[in-house]
């Protein structure tokens, strides 16, 4: 590079015995400089920088440079840069003796390392240091770096760093709150709107994957590998190769091979878990650990931010709460890569554990399947015992059981339809309309005594203790009566769903009153698990059941 020389320790004075110094200009520039205003930014640009140190320079014959290190878009709240690692290396393999920056921020905004680079690395390995506007040159003027002000102004700059972070986590916050999009590259699927990089658009033919991996996986009941397999087969690029080779973005995940565009099972269940295609925009799954600290953890998932409806959905909710219940059960397949119709539904009812899948021949030569414990199958006989019972009968039994829920529900619903006949629903909100007026009263009574309080008060008819306490006291109360009345409301709510029979449940159970056989969707939709006796008797988990208990409870 132009201004490079040798080790300057053979030949380190010029002709009239001044020493020459081999010079390293340091430069950088981040994205916590971009928030100091027009002329801030021009003055720490990249190109402003390298023209100060160079007219340093070129005003001090002493100072002949060796070569330049920039970091461009590097924090200055740590020391893991290219550009000064490089400067680090060349320092101790002795090719520089001296380190020139505009200022002391352009080193760094940790106050504690700067300084231990100051006091103590540069001084072990007798380079000189220079920061040309805070006026700080270690050898003609020690004391510049001694002095009280060094670390005050590093502690400052330090401060800046942190309020900057906090500015910027605060304004991302905010944008996450309202449900724009902040990230640097949307999911699959999607792409940013041309006139609102915050806000999500469908690209259509990513779109159109998507909705074929949801339907594969409900619909046809392909496993996340049969689905990888699918796709490869058909020759689609996986998420990453997509955004790479079609879109032309830059974009690099660290986890895949070079040039390696197929998909793989993680990939599939990703984009399953993912609410963004039904609308959703949720953010905030992980964080830098602090501003001085720039390792990512994972965020607990309760502390995730979602909004709601944001943006165009690629599928339907129903679709995608189907696939939600799918995720969660045991999707083991067989090796024709469909899911068994009893999938992570079944478990033992002893100790727990799944039920696994076998096929026997009797001695007619018939093959037939049946279910057996998998700790007795898989550990130990001592552990759990069989459990076995046969497909056939498991089937027979679950078809029975929701008959004659549906039975139930038939004459529930009969019920319910009396009631809404009836002046009963007409008396129920009724009641608690009156109860409500009731509250309403109470806390206007209390609300004017409290008003009359400040004018006893001023009075001296009571204390200011008094008047102290008893305001808190009426405020309390108004609170509580307040909950009361949102409690009402709620139980109102509750009241009407179960006797209009608006239940999602409920639709989805009527619209299997005439069933003859089951089939997946049928069992992931109505049940929950079913927990396998040893003496062949099952125990049926509907998902509706706490539902169906509120009616009942309601209609005694």
């Amino acid at each position: 590079m132009a201004g490079r020389k040798s080790k300057y320790s053979s030949d380190n004075s010029n002709n009239n015995g001044t020493k020459i110094w081999s010079v390293a200009l340091y430069i950088r520039l981040s994205q916590e400089d971009n928030d100091t205003g027009i002329d801030k930014q021009e003055s720490n640009s990249i190109t402003s920088q390298k023209a100060l140190l160079n007219e340093f320079t070129q005003e001090h014959d002493d100072l002949i440079v060796y070569d330049t290190y920039v970091d461009d878009g590097y924090t200055g709240t740590n020391f893991n840069r290219p550009g000064f690692q490089r400067l680090l290396e060349d320092m101790r393999k002795g090719n520089i003796n001296c380190v020139l920056v505009k200022d002391l921020s352009r080193l760094g905004r940790n106050y504690i390392e700067v300084g231990n680079y100051i006091e103590q690395i540069f001084p072990l390995f007798n380079v000189r240091f220079i920061a040309i506007n805070d006026s700080v040159d270690s050898f003609k003027n020690p004391m510049s770096s001694n002095t009280i002000l060094v670390p005050f102004k590093n502690l400052i700059n330090d401060e800046y760093a942190r309020d900057t972070s906090i500015k910027i986590k605060s304004a991302l916050n905010g944008r996450k709150k309202k449900g724009e999009f902040i990230g640097a590259f949307p999911s699959y699927g999607y792409v940013k709107d041309e006139q609102d990089k915050h806000k999500l658009v469908i690209d259509e033919e990513s779109a159109e994957i998507v909705r074929k991996i949801f339907e594969w996986k409900v619909n046809e009941g392909l496993g996340n590998l049969s689905i990888c397999h699918r796709l490869n087969d058909m020759g689609i690029l996986n998420p990453t190769g997509y955004k790479k080779k079609k879109l032309n973005q830059n974009y690099n995940n660290s986890k895949m091979k070079q040039e390696d565009y197929s998909w793989c099972p993680s990939t599939v269940r990703n984009i399953l878990k993912n609410d963004v295609y039904i609308g959703n925009v949720t953010q905030g799954k992980r964080k830098v650990k602090s501003y001085k600290i720039h390792k990512v953890e994972q965020v607990p998932e309760e502390e995730w931010v979602t909004v709601e409806n944001m943006h165009e959905s690629i599928i339907d909710k129903e679709l995608f709460d189907k696939a939600q219940g799918l995720r969660k059960v045991d999707t083991r397949v067989q090796n024709t890569g469909y899911l068994s119709m009893w999938a992570g539904i079944l478990k033992c009812a002893d100790c727990g554990r799944a039920m696994h899948k076998k096929y026997c021949k009797n001695t007619s030569g018939t093959v037939y399947e049946y279910y057996i414990c998998g700790t007795y199958r898989k550990k130990s006989n001592k552990l759990c015992t069989k459990h076995t019972l046969k497909v056939e009968e498991l089937e027979k039994s679950v078809l029975e059981a929701i008959k004659l829920h549906i039975e139930l529900l038939i004459d529930t619903e009969n019920i319910l339809e009396q009631i809404n006949k009836s002046k009963t629903k007409q008396l129920a909100n009724e009641n608690i309309l009156n109860i409500k007026q009731a509250k309403e009263k109470e806390i206007e009574k209390i609300s004017n005594l409290k008003r009359c309080l400040y004018e006893d008060w001023k009075n001296e008819d009571i204390t200011r203790e008094e008047y102290i306490e008893y305001k808190q006291k009426y405020e309390q109360d108004i609170e509580r009566i307040k909950g009361i009345i949102v409690n009402l409301d709620k139980q109102k709510e509750k009241q009407e769903e179960l006797i209009d029979c608006n239940s999602k449940w409920i639709e989805n159970f009527k619209k299997y009153k005439n069933i003859t056989e089951l089939d997946r969707d049928i069992i992931t939709e109505l049940i929950d698990y079913i927990e396998v006796y040893e003496n062949k008797k099952i125990k049926i988990h509907f998902k509706f059941i706490n539902e169906l208990d509120k009616i009942l409870e309601y209609i005694a």
